[in-house]
């Protein structure tokens, strides 16, 4: 009897004679995609035999087949999958992969904004002690004449202004990447204006002047979107995304989010379908598809989520699109609603891989929106990232009273979009304005010096209104009285989609010259400057030139509404940030002349 080794050695003799009499051709080649990058790893059938094979390094294949002709099948996540029939297959084969179109997005860096000059890149710090922000860069100045069109993203994200709250009542000075002043602005949504007939935006601007530079003006330009009649809002097929792993067991994580869902239930109709999935120790299906009648069902599975365990926040989205998906909506409004601290410690932890799991899943109208809560650990960027690649926005709840805004109070602007994709662009006339800065809407430095980055479009929810204010400097100066509503000085065309539609519409607006010194300018302009003004001191701006926290906290107090609480409220942040960072130059001074 033979032994096992002559036997195996045998075998493989055999295999050798019949491969070389079997395998008359050797069908080599290899796999690019449509911008001639190598990809490794392509899954490879050949069809003759059903046999798998796979792609190299740098995209190389080489395949023993047995007869001239064949045909083959590649696949790769991420790509379309092709099928070739090769008549010749001793010719090297050449092949190309497209990319599907959310994986095309993720090679993409977006903008918030076209008004960065490279010339005075501006960078803020980055984190403080275990919380994470992108690393930003304040706009600086851009030459009208040779750039007078800019671009930047409307959308209705609040997040930063509680964040900030957060930190200055803690007697803490703010990361200064934590800072996003459009967010500041959108907070308040200011003096809402409703758009007249079948307009879905109505758009006003004022021309003013800037309190920390004399020789400067501000623009101001008002965007605010039609309200949907509460009677007609179409069903909500809603799926609560919870965070209860282990990070999230302190008072103002879990029990915060629990008290803001409820709030929400109450005020849901019949038709409306609320789903709970929870990640954690356990990923799963809290409840299923309810009703909205059922509220006593979906209150106590609410009041049943407890926390523990790690964080597989990539299974816990799985789960929820999935779930989103099998109770979706037609014409419906289906959001995935995450609520979570952002520390994503088990999956796919990377925001690329994150990216490309919210982008693949909102080709499908499931829209999402992030809620963040925590402190310490809180992950500003990944939730920022989460929000905009899933088509959607996101806000941070400080305390129970937050929640209620957010979930109850702005309901409709937080869950309800009227309109998608939306970008405004604006075209400075360079016979009247010579540089023009754009006030918040900073991007990322990665996004900056990516040469092949676009403008990312936003969501805009019902009845909300957006502002954004740019710092110009004049040709020459601009007075009361002079050319006032004639010489046209900028025009804003507003781009965006109907919700689930592709379709890109626009409305056209002209900016005139309205120029009115800011001391007569109506509240809400004055008390949007202050917002800018104490944005850009948190953040160590340096184009505040002549003007500090007094002058700051006086304008604010003297264009507040004082029947409006949140008005009240920021003069009381302004008085502690002062406090807070006076204290803190007065120490750093004295610990450099020690």
């Amino acid at each position: 009897m033979k032994s096992p080794a002559k036997q195996i050695a045998m075998l493989l003799g055999w295999l050798c004679i019949y491969s070389t009499v079997t395998a008359q051709y050797y069908l080599r080649g290899e796999i690019h995609d449509d911008k001639n990058n190598p990809l490794q790893n392509v899954k490879i059938i050949v069809h003759s035999t059903g046999y798998l094979f796979q792609s190299g390094v740098g995209g190389a294949f080489g395949i023993a087949v047995s007869s001239r002709a064949d045909s083959l099948s590649f696949s790769l996540d991420g790509y379309e999958p092709v099928s070739y029939k090769i008549n010749n297959t001793n010719e090297y084969q050449k092949v190309v992969l497209k990319m599907l179109p959310y994986t095309a997005s993720l090679q993409k860096h977006y903008l918030l904004s076209f008004s960065t000059s490279s010339a005075g890149l501006f960078t803020r710090k980055m984190s403080v002690a275990d919380e994470t922000y992108s690393a930003l860069v304040e706009n600086a100045f851009v030459k009208t004449n040779d750039q007078p069109v800019t671009g930047l993203t409307l959308n209705v994200n609040r997040a930063s202004y509680s964040n900030i709250r957060r930190f200055i009542n803690m007697n803490s000075v703010v990361p200064e990447d934590a800072v996003r002043i459009e967010e500041m602005l959108n907070y308040f949504n200011f003096n809402y204006t409703p758009p007249g007939g079948d307009s879905i935006f109505s758009i006003r601007s004022q021309l003013s002047s800037c309190p920390w530079n004399n020789a400067n003006n501000l623009l101001f330009i008002q965007v605010c979107s039609k309200k949907l009649n509460l009677d007609k809002i179409p069903p909500s097929n809603l799926v609560f995304l919870v965070d209860v792993s282990g990070s999230m067991d302190m008072p103002n994580r879990l029990p915060l989010l629990k008290s803001a869902f409820r709030k929400l239930v109450e005020n849901l109709r019949p038709v409306d379908t609320v789903s709970i999935v929870v990640y954690g120790g356990v990923t799963g299906v809290m409840l299923p598809p309810t009703g909205g009648a059922n509220k006593e069902k979906i209150l106590q599975s609410i009041e049943d989520l407890n926390a523990g365990g790690f964080t597989p926040g990539e299974a816990g989205i799985r789960q929820a699109y999935r779930l989103a998906y099998h109770s979706f909506i037609k014409d419906g409004n289906n959001r995935v609603i995450l609520a979570t601290d952002g520390d994503f410690n088990v999956g796919e932890t990377g925001e690329q891989e994150l990216e490309a799991l919210i982008m693949k899943m909102k080709q499908g109208g499931i829209y999402l929106t992030c809620l963040g809560v925590g402190m310490g650990n809180y992950k500003d960027s990944k939730i920022e990232i989460l929000a905009k690649k899933g088509n959607g926005n996101f806000a941070y709840l400080d305390d129970e009273r937050e929640g209620e805004k957010v979930l109850v109070k702005e309901l409709t602007q937080t869950l309800y979009a009227v309109a998608d994709n939306v970008s405004m662009n604006v075209q400075f006339n360079p016979d009247d304005i010579s540089e023009y800065r754009l006030i918040g809407f900073d991007n990322k430095r990665t996004v900056i010096t990516d040469t092949s980055s676009t403008l990312l479009g936003g969501e805009i929810g019902s009845g909300h209104s957006v502002i954004a204010v740019f710092e110009i400097s004049p040709v020459r100066p601009f007075e009361p009285g002079q050319n006032n509503g004639v010489n046209k000085i900028a025009t804003v065309a507003i781009s965006y989609s109907h919700p689930g539609k592709k379709t890109t519409l626009q409305q056209l607006y002209d900016c005139l010259n309205n120029y009115k010194a800011l001391d007569s300018l109506d509240g809400h302009y004055r008390f949007a400057t202050s917002v800018c003004m104490f944005g850009g001191l948190l953040h160590s701006s340096p184009y505040l030139k002549s003007a500090g926290w007094d002058e700051a906290i006086l304008l604010a107090k003297n264009s507040i509404d004082i029947a409006n609480p949140l008005h009240a409220e920021f003069l009381e942040l302004l008085n502690k940030g002062k406090k807070i960072y006076v204290s803190t130059k007065k120490k750093k001074r004295r610990e450099k002349q020690e």
